[in-house]
């Protein structure tokens, strides 16, 4: 993956890029994966169809394809015409018909040209199809890192990170396998059977032709039969797989919560009855291949043995030669060699097309929060925003918002408080268009939300989330991160402006020090600074503040508080907040609860009017002074 960062994005991370890829093409049928359903078994056809799909890789490189074509070619006509060498050559050595030493001299340097020219564009081959190869796994994952980024929040919230790797991991591997074996050993193979048929049924009785081909047949069909019953048992296989590496990932992403209530041990235990599992599935495999394996060497040993029997009965009447009996071997030999490699892909190619098809099944997620036809970009430098009657909930039985209504006039600054599970925190993901609203609309310079193209919107919107997740970089990558190209000096005034300098100095190793996996290493004042950080220097129109200062003490909170009220002066700003104290100076004050708008005004009008706003602030002031007796006040 690009960077070594891989192909899934946490979730929180959407709430600080605002520039989401360009979006793959357009999507062959609309689907959605639910989680109880993701390892049920493939629709009928659905392998092939993924099939199909790699065509387009082969089209790009036409030229590649049939230089390689060529050289496969000409690799298999030396091979089949080795063994007719190898006649002449055993032939020119019998004693009894005093040939010259010339002529076995000549035939064994025609033998051993043939087999290098068999082996040179074998190589060339290899070497002309390999940039087809590992341009098509270049494409399949960007295209499956970009759709994974095009889908909404409510799949990545849902999303196993570990099965899901590692079913994108197996279906990259799948088309590799696919493009190399399926078009330089299936072909090559059926013409190789059918050129060593053709000699036999020529050159010799027309019964060698008929065990030759009554073989091929008869393997065909056993490793084709076989191969669909164990196809079951490999689906299983990798389905437990996934299973475990997911609980595994969520295990060591989670270190710190095993690790405070040591459950190291329960964890191991866990992830062992996983493996387990997925041994016990493995056996099953390996059975049933073993199973394939010994009936496709009885085939071959029982065509080679009837074949070796005729032709020695046909020397023994002097109906042949000593060298027509080691040609017949020869040819035998080679139809059944690739014949076995041909089983085994096959068998690999079920396997393939199985991992294949659970990414492309992947890709055809559609999201549900998608442009509209004839959506208009947003260009502004200044912004209003207003929500109009707004009702939303995460499904049927969990119902959110009830018909909020509110305006957030250009450049001024609204605070949205109110109880845990009022709604917040939804306003700002509504506003950043990761979901659209049941009912109503909520709008920019008076254009819905969904008449505006999701890339430009978001281009005009910087968030300072609740929980701040980084990438395991340097915190000056984590910094520009806001604005990719930004100049150092840049970067460093908005470190000044989040009051982050002084905390960087006390870095080992300042600006290039790297955070950890998820921000792990830096303490919890200093994620949200570089958050504030990231989101001035990308310099948007509209700012979301959601909770931002919640995980700090009082003396971190009243620096970032300064930062804050310094950008939202000349910006049109939402903010969140839990602790009334931090938006006393809001310019207006929305009260949330149930999903519904209580009251709204100026910090002195919600005093004055003595309902939820004055009820919370009284709780809240007398729990900054009295911590215990506002725990015991607080409602139930």
């Amino acid at each position: 993956m690009p960077g070594g960062r891989g192909v899934i994005p946490a979730a929180a991370q959407l709430w600080c890029n605002g520039r989401l890829p360009q979006p793959p093409k357009p999507l062959r049928r609309p689907s959605r994966i639910p989680e109880e359903h993701a390892d049920a078994p493939p629709p009928p056809g659905g392998e092939w169809q993924a099939l199909r799909s790699l065509l387009p890789y082969l089209g790009e490189f036409p030229l590649r394809v049939l230089l390689a074509l060529a050289c496969l070619v000409l690799a298999k006509l030396a091979g089949v015409v080795l063994p007719l060498a190898l006649k002449r050559l055993v032939d020119g050595l019998d004693p009894s018909r005093q040939a010259l030493v010339a002529v076995p001299l000549a035939l064994l340097l025609a033998y051993g040209g043939l087999r290098f020219v068999n082996v040179i564009f074998g190589e060339l081959r290899d070497v002309v199809f390999g940039r087809v190869t590992e341009r098509a796994m270049r494409r399949a994952a960007l295209e499956a890192f970009r759709h994974l980024h095009a889908l909404d929040l409510d799949f990545h919230l849902s999303r196993r990170t570990g099965g899901l790797t590692r079913d994108i991991e197996r279906g990259i591997a799948g088309i590799s396998f696919l493009l190399r074996f399926t078009l330089f050993n299936i072909l090559p193979t059926l013409l190789e059977i059918g050129m060593v048929g053709a000699i036999l049924w020529a050159t010799y009785h027309w019964s060698f032709a008929a065990i030759a081909f009554a073989s091929v047949a008869l393997y065909v069909l056993f490793s084709v039969v076989i191969t669909e019953w164990r196809t079951q048992y490999v689906r299983a296989a990798n389905r437990l797989d996934s299973r475990a590496n997911t609980r595994a990932i969520d295990s060591l992403l989670n270190y710190e919560t095993v690790k405070l209530f040591g459950n190291e041990r329960h964890e191991a235990d866990e992830y062992d009855r996983f493996l387990a599992d997925w041994e016990r599935a493995q056996q099953q495999t390996r059975l049933s291949l073993a199973a394939l394996n010994t009936g496709q060497a009885l085939i071959v040993a029982g065509g080679l043995t009837w074949m070796m029997w005729l032709a020695a009965g046909e020397v023994a009447r002097g109906a042949m030669t000593l060298g027509d009996f080691v040609a017949i071997n020869a040819f035998m030999i080679q139809l059944f060699v690739p014949l076995n490699v041909l089983g085994f892909v096959y068998r690999e190619i079920r396997r393939a097309l199985t991992d294949m098809q659970r990414m492309f099944a992947l890709m055809q997620v559609e999201p549900r929060v998608r442009d509209r036809p004839g959506a208009r970009a947003l260009s502004a430098r200044h912004a209003a925003v207003r929500f109009d009657g707004v009702s939303f909930g995460y499904g049927a039985q969990r119902r959110i918002l009830h018909d909020v209504s509110f305006a957030i006039p250009e450049g001024s600054k609204v605070a949205v408080v109110g109880p845990s599970g009022a709604g917040k925190s939804t306003l700002a993901r509504l506003l950043f268009r990761f979901y659209d609203p049941d009912a109503g609309r909520v709008a920019v310079n008076g254009t819905d939300l969904r008449e505006l193209i999701q890339d430009s919107l978001r281009a005009h919107i910087g968030v300072v989330p609740q929980d701040t997740v980084l990438f395991n970089d340097t915190v000056y990558y984590n910094i520009a991160y806001g604005r990719p190209g930004a100049t150092r000096q840049e970067v460093e005034r908005v470190a000044r402006l989040a009051h982050l300098d002084a905390f960087i100095a006390q870095l080992p190793d300042g600006y290039d020090t790297r955070v950890g996996e998820r921000g792990l290493k830096l303490s919890g004042g200093g994620k949200p600074r570089i958050a504030i950080a990231r989101a001035l220097l990308k310099d948007p129109p509209i700012m979301i503040f959601d909770e931002a200062t919640s995980s700090l003490d009082s003396g971190a909170e009243q620096a970032i508080l300064s930062a804050i009220r310094e950008v939202a002066a000349r910006r049109t700003s939402l903010v969140i907040a839990h602790r009334l104290s931090t938006v006393t100076d809001a310019d207006r004050i929305v009260v949330l609860q149930h999903g519904r708008v209580a009251e709204q005004g100026t910090h002195d009008e919600l005093l004055a009017a003595d309902g939820v706003y004055a009820r919370l602030w009284r709780l809240q002031q007398r729990g900054e002074r009295h911590p215990e007796a506002a725990a015991a006040a607080a409602p139930k």
